[in-house]
């Protein structure tokens, strides 16, 4: 299978895409894990993209889809993967699609999590407090919402129209929200 999720920044995308990862045996591959491993080893690409992260903007599509592609390529990728934080503009959902398109591949679905943005703030804070994630102060959250909200909301659309979007209301548990994951990909 190849999945993407989507939702705002602490919509649960990474746990369940982590869940739905060793159900399946295919790995969950975050954007995020990919741009802090860059920046963690200095890059030259996670150089770039730190000064991003760090004002709570979107990485230049040219340095994410760089990432993306190499990481596509690994031979854990090659049954499936579930991508988390990718696409997240409309030109990125073209770069994916000639990605896949160009290895005889295609998404199978797309999981939009939904939920209350006031429920996200609260998450984001717990889990800065929680974890020291300097990248997720209040201000920086509410930014990273408003591009949510302007960059990436519109590609729900776009997926909508491809026949392959599945909605699932994120802010129950989280056995519950998996079970229903589960459920909608394999009916």
């Amino acid at each position: 299978m190849r999945i993407v999720f989507m939702g705002p920044p602490g919509a649960g995308k990474g746990t369940q895409a982590a869940i739905l990862s060793r159900l399946f045996g295919i790995p969950h591959i975050s954007t995020g894990d990919i741009f802090r491993a860059n920046v963690s080893e200095g890059t030259p690409l996670g150089i770039e993209a730190q000064r991003y992260m760090d004002a709570g903007e979107y990485v230049p599509d040219g340095v994410t889809n760089a990432m993306v592609r190499d990481r596509l390529t690994h031979g854990d990728a090659q049954p499936g993967f579930i991508l988390d934080g990718y696409p997240r503009t409309v030109e990125q959902v073209a770069e994916l699609d000639a990605m896949l398109r160009s290895s005889g591949q295609k998404l199978d679905a797309v999981i939009e999590l939904t939920v209350d943005i006031d429920v996200v703030v609260q998450r984001l804070v717990q889990r800065a407090a929680e974890q020291g994630r300097p990248d997720d102060t209040e201000d920086v959250i509410r930014r990273r919402l408003e591009v949510y909200a302007e960059q990436t909301a519109p590609l729900i659309a776009v997926y909508k129209d491809h026949g392959i979007l599945i909605r699932i209301d994120g802010l129950g548990d989280i056995d519950s929200v998996s079970n229903a994951i589960a459920s909608a990909i394999n009916p």
